[in-house]
């Protein structure tokens, strides 16, 4: 009888385990496919306008300075939305981002949107863009610089561990987190903060037009909203994504708009690669536009 009843279900069970014991590779193959949709249906039909993501705590440049260069190269496309919310990151990479949006806005419009947070790095990232459109709840601003760091002395005695350390250079250990830092460390990393504060300072005036005299007024690490940032001349405009999307048509002078589509699994690796980046960053000491 039982095994009446296995013939008479085997059509419907054995389906089932074979998907039981090839669960890994349907879900492989899935993104696979997901991959390849994604990119025929792109290529079927080329875009004009480029969205580009920047979300999360800015640490490494990469893909992002890849896609604007991509972007800019692009014959097809005529205008670049980044649609930003950072809360910044560390000073080198936002520079890269600033630099490769500097190059593509010698090619092409480029209109950044303050999606949520547009400050300290992510808007020192933003500085060369053609235009700036913030939404209307958006934070804006926080030029200023920072570095910080853990100090594990206390832990390091009540568990029972001690570093051994040979150095050549008073300075060699600046920014250490085995113990407290001293007077003269400090006053090291002063010097290195104050220099990149003024430079950061600087590059906004420029790029912005702004009377880099009356710095206190857009800078020293003010928190702006969307409303009091265009007052100072931080943003341009004010607006939802809809409004920026449309700024952006207006400038590039395109008749039929065709914006590009994310892929989906690209934006799940983006966003994963932004929280472990800030997960990095928490206990080591990091010069970052805060």
């Amino acid at each position: 009888m039982i095994e009446f009843f296995k013939k008479l279900f085997l059509p419907i069970t054995a389906p089932i385990t074979f998907i039981q014991n090839n669960f890994k590779t349907f879900v492989f193959l899935a993104i696979v496919a997901l991959i390849v949709s994604s990119s025929d249906e792109t290529n079927m039909t080329p875009h004009n306008l480029q969205k580009i993501s920047l979300v999360g705590p800015i640490f490494d440049a990469t893909k992002i300075v890849e896609e604007i260069d991509e972007a800019a190269k692009d014959l097809h496309v005529k205008g670049i939305l980044l649609s930003v919310n950072s809360p910044g990151g560390a000073v080198s990479p936002s520079i890269e981002i600033a630099e490769a949006i500097r190059r593509a806005n010698e090619k092409k419009p480029v209109v950044v949107y303050a999606a949520g947070t547009l400050a300290s790095g992510s808007y020192y990232a933003s500085i060369y863009a053609t235009q700036i459109v913030a939404n209307p709840g958006s934070m804006v601003g926080s030029i200023g610089v920072i570095m910080q760091g853990a100090d594990v002395e206390e832990l390091m005695h009540k568990v029972g561990v001690s570093s051994q350390v040979v150095t050549a250079g008073k300075y060699k250990q600046v920014g250490t987190i085995e113990r407290k830092w001293r007077d003269y460390e400090v006053a090291e990393l002063n010097k290195v903060i104050d220099g990149t504060y003024k430079m950061f300072v600087a590059d906004v005036a420029n790029a912005r037009g702004l009377d880099i005299n009356s710095s206190d007024t857009f800078a020293n690490a003010h928190i702006f909203t969307a409303h009091q940032a265009k007052e100072v001349g931080l943003v341009d405009d004010l607006g939802v994504e809809f409004d920026a999307k449309t700024t952006l048509v207006k400038l590039s002078g395109v008749s039929e708009p065709t914006w590009n589509k994310e892929d989906k699994f690209d934006k799940i690796l983006k966003n994963l690669g932004a929280s472990g980046s800030a997960m990095l960053h928490t206990y080591f000491p990091t010069l970052t536009l805060k």
